[in-house]
């Protein structure tokens, strides 16, 4: 099991809605998350600055990733949630985020 930590950074502007957005996630992108392999999976949000960690637990990242690009729910949330980040150059956020590299894990 792959545990992946990743870094976004929201626009100020748009902390209240992004944390409003996250309080009603459609079911449907739940439901392909889940089918998907992301499991365990935390969004962690500094208001002060607009860092936003993500974590989740997968068999394997490449597969999730892959399997969430083939669903069309997919498709539509990333380009409602792509106003909402700093520095994406194009990409999509789910495209965007830096990976963080493990340097300790307390079992």
């Amino acid at each position: 099991m792959e545990r992946v930590c990743f870094r976004l950074q929201v626009k100020l502007e748009f902390l209240d809605e992004y944390v409003d957005r996250h309080k009603t996630v459609w079911p449907e992108m739940l439901d392909a998350l889940r089918d998907t392999g992301w499991g365990n999976y935390s969004l962690y949000l500094d208001r002060k600055d607009g860092t936003l960690i993500g974590y989740l637990e997968t068999p394997s990242l490449a597969a999730a990733k892959a399997g969430m690009e083939k669903t069309a729910i997919n498709a539509k949330w990333q380009a409602e949630m792509g106003k909402f980040f700093v520095a994406l150059e194009g990409r999509r956020p789910d495209e965007g985020f830096l990976e963080l590299e493990e340097v300790f894990h307390l079992d």
